[in-house]
C-alpha cells in the first residue's frame, strides 16, 4: 500500500467495552461502520484513544484480530505498536503483521529514557524488522520525549519512517516539522492530532488529521477534510469552530482530570448517543456517571449530535 495513502481522515479508535469491561464486539463494529460510512480515510487502533496502554499483549491482538475483519479492506488499518523497549515493540510490528494491518504506529520508547541517539536507533531497530510502512507517535505527554523535527524528517528522507502522528500539541513544532517536511522534497506523510486546531495544521501543510473526536462526529472532519482540499477556507474554519465547541465535552467534566476525562468523555458521549452500549473504561479509571453525564449530553445537544 502507498504511503500517499495515509492521508486525510484516521480516526484513532475508541474501544468499547461491556459491563464488565470486556470488549464489546458489536458496539465495535457499529462505531467502526459508522466511520467508514461517514467517509473516513483510515482507522488508528491501539493508540491513546484505544486504551493501548491498559491492554495486555492477548487483549491488544484480540482488538487487531477483531478489527481487520470489521474493516474488511474497506479503508487502510493502522496499529499501535506502543511499549517500553524496541524488542517488545518489533515483536508486535511482527504480530500485527500477521493480523492484516497496513501500516505501524509507535512511539518513542519509555520508562527507560534515554536521549535523541536512542530514540532514533529505536525506529531504526523497527525498521530493520518489519516492511510495513512505519509512523512515529508524537506524544510527550505519555512518554515524556518530544520528537525531534530534524530527526524525523531524517528518518523519513532514509526511509525508515513513512509519517508522522503529531499528538504533541506543539504548533510551533508542528509547522517547523511540516516546513522542513517540504524542504526535503515531502519523505513523510505528516498528521495532526490535536483535534480543536486541524485548520491550522491544515494551513501549515499537515496531510491530514487523526482525531480522536472524530468517533464523535466523522461527518464533521470528512467535510472540513474535503473543504481543504477544494480550498473553502470559509468553510473548514466553520467546521473547526463547530468542532471545537464540541470537545467542549471533555472539558464540562469535573469528577476526574486526564485520561477518565478525555476518553471517558469521548465514551459517554458515543454511548449517549447509541453508538456504544456503556461507557466503561478500563481499570483502574472509573466511567464518568451523574453530573458529568449530563453535561456532556448538554454540550452534544447544543452542537447537534442529539
Amino acid at each position: 500500500m502507498s504511503e500517499s495513502q495515509f492521508r486525510g481522515v484516521i480516526p484513532p479508535v475508541v474501544i468499547p467495552l461491556d459491563e464488565n469491561r470486556k470488549l464489546d464486539l458489536e458496539a465495535l463494529e457499529r462505531s467502526i461502520n459508522r466511520m467508514i460510512d461517514a467517509g473516513v480515510d483510515g482507522l488508528f487502533f491501539l493508540g491513546s484513544s484505544g486504551e493501548v496502554a491498559f491492554l495486555t499483549d492477548a487483549q491488544r491482538y484480540h482488538v487487531l484480530q477483531e478489527a481487520v475483519a470489521m474493516v474488511n479492506n474497506r479503508v487502510p488499518v493502522l496499529a499501535g505498536i506502543i511499549d517500553m523497549e524496541t524488542m517488545r515493540v518489533v515483536d508486535q510490528a511482527k504480530r500485527a503483521k500477521g493480523y492484516g494491518v497496513d501500516a505501524l504506529v509507535a512511539t518513542a520508547p519509555f520508562y527507560a529514557l534515554g536521549g535523541p541517539k536512542e530514540v532514533e536507533r529505536h525506529f531504526r531497530a523497527i525498521r530493520e524488522h518489519t516492511d510495513l510502512p512505519l509512523f512515529a507517535y508524537d506524544l510527550p505527554v505519555c512518554v515524556h520525549t518530544k520528537l525531534d523535527p530534524t530527526m524525523l524528517v531524517r528518518l523519513g528522507t532514509d526511509g525508515v519512517i513513512q509519517g508522522v502522528k503529531d499528538s504533541s500539541g506543539d504548533d510551533v513544532l508542528f509547522r517547523w516539522l511540516c516546513i522542513e517536511n517540504e524542504q526535503a522534497g515531502h519523505p513523510l506523510q505528516v498528521l495532526t492530532g490535536h483535534e480543536v486546531c486541524v485548520d491550522g495544521a491544515y494551513m501549515a501543510g499537515a496531510d491530514g488529521s487523526v482525531p480522536g473526536l472524530a468517533n464523535i462526529d466523522p461527518v464533521s472532519y470528512v467535510e472540513q477534510w474535503r473543504a481543504y482540499q477544494s480550498g473553502d477556507w470559509e468553510r473548514v474554519r466553520e467546521l473547526q469552530d463547530h468542532l471545537a465547541r464540541l470537545m467542549f465535552v471533555t472539558r464540562v467534566v469535573k469528577a476526574t482530570v486526564g485520561f477518565g476525562a478525555g476518553v471517558g468523555a469521548f465514551k459517554t458521549a458515543l454511548w449517549q448517543m447509541g453508538v456504544f452500549n456503556t461507557n466503561q473504561m478500563r481499570e483502574p479509571v472509573q466511567a464518568l456517571e451523574g453530573e458529568d453525564v449530563q453535561a456532556i449530553v448538554e454540550v452534544l445537544k447544543r452542537e447537534g449530535m442529539m
